[in-house]
Formats: C-alpha cells, structure tokens, sequence
C-alpha cells in the first residue's frame, strides 16, 4: 500500500510528531495507522532513554490558580535550551501539568522522593491487610507489590494519569514531548496550596 499525504497528515494530527516520522513509520508498517502510531510511541520511548541523561538546566516555572481562587499551583519544568522552553509546545505542556497538580493534587514527582519510612509503613499496613484475608506467603508479597506500586500511582506525579487522557500517565506524556522537540524534559519540583489546608 503506498502512503498518501493525507495519510500523514492524519498521523501527524494523532500523534503530533514531525511529517518525515509520520512518513517512515506509515512506510514500515505497510499504511497501517494503528501500528504507525505504536511505532512512533516506541520510537519516542528509545529516544526518551537516550536524552534522560542530558542536563535540563533551562525552562519554565508556572503558575495555574483553579476553581475560583480556591486551589494554586507553582511548578518549575526543566528542559536543556531556552529555544525549547520558549516553544508553544513547551508551555502547553507546562500548562498542563500545571492544571494536573490543581486536580489531582499529588505529593511527589517522582516515587524516589517519597520518603523510605512512609513506604516501609504502607508496605506494613498491606502486609496485614493480606494476612488477614489468609493469603499464603508466597502470594502475600505479590499483592504487596501490587499495592505499593497503586499507593505511588496516587501519590507520584510522574505515575498518576493525566486528568485530560487517562489512558496516559504523565511520564507519558513527558515521553512524547521529548521524542517531539528532541530534548530532556523534567519535572522538577511542585507546590499545591488549597484554601484553608
């Protein structure tokens, strides 16, 4: 099958990488724009490792005020240039995490920066809970894991999904945008104050 111009422009709109990957990836996957769009993803995942050790000593620091003045959010996102951090694409990105902090209110970015005695308490609270239910040893700890991994889901940034797709997390949506506009981006720290908290 031979790869139209609307065929890319059409992957390009989904996906919002440049004409030439849509092109490639429609070339590889024989016009298939499902499989394209999971090759681009894959793709954007290679190159998000590749640039996670790069310095992100440039970017942006945003303010997002929610629900009538009742919740604000201060966060600063790094990434390597300030040609980056100027790009629409860049700040739309900033926005939207920003909004994300304000609704679902996080405690960390990352789960290495919840603090190691708060995990080992949680760790213990669902120890006991699957004791309790008479669960056997060996699968006792595979719930645990379960469990852990769901508690820095709710509470990490980086794991929550994203409140405008939840079929992505926010380390996805990182992840597109550095495959988008070729450099390290980071989350690097957060503030939510709500009324009266």
């Amino acid at each position: 099958m031979s790869v139209t111009t609307e065929m890319i422009k059409n992957l390009r709109d989904r996906t919002g990488a440049g004409m030439m990957d849509c092109k490639k990836a429609l070339t590889e996957v024989k016009g298939d724009v499902e499989q394209a769009i999971e090759f681009l993803r894959k793709k954007g995942l290679a190159i998000a490792s590749k640039k996670a050790a790069r310095s992100t000593g440039d970017g942006a620091i945003q303010s997002y005020i929610h629900a009538g003045g009742k919740i604000g959010v201060l966060l600063e996102v790094n990434c390597e240039t300030d040609f980056v951090a100027r790009t629409d694409d860049f700040q739309d990105l900033v926005r939207d995490i920003a909004m994300h902090v304000a609704a679902a209110g996080p405690l960390y970015v990352k789960r290495e920066d919840v603090p190691q005695d708060l995990v080992d308490k949680e760790r213990a609270v669902f120890v006991d809970q699957a004791k309790d239910l008479g669960k056997p040893e060996n699968v006792i700890e595979k719930i645990v894991d379960g469990k852990i991994d769901k508690f820095f889901a709710d509470i990490c940034l980086v794991e929550q999904a994203f409140v405008k797709d939840p079929d992505k997390t926010i380390k996805d949506l990182l992840t597109e945008k550095i495959a988008k506009l070729g450099e390290n981006i980071s989350i690097k720290r957060f503030v939510r104050y709500q009324l009266g908290e």
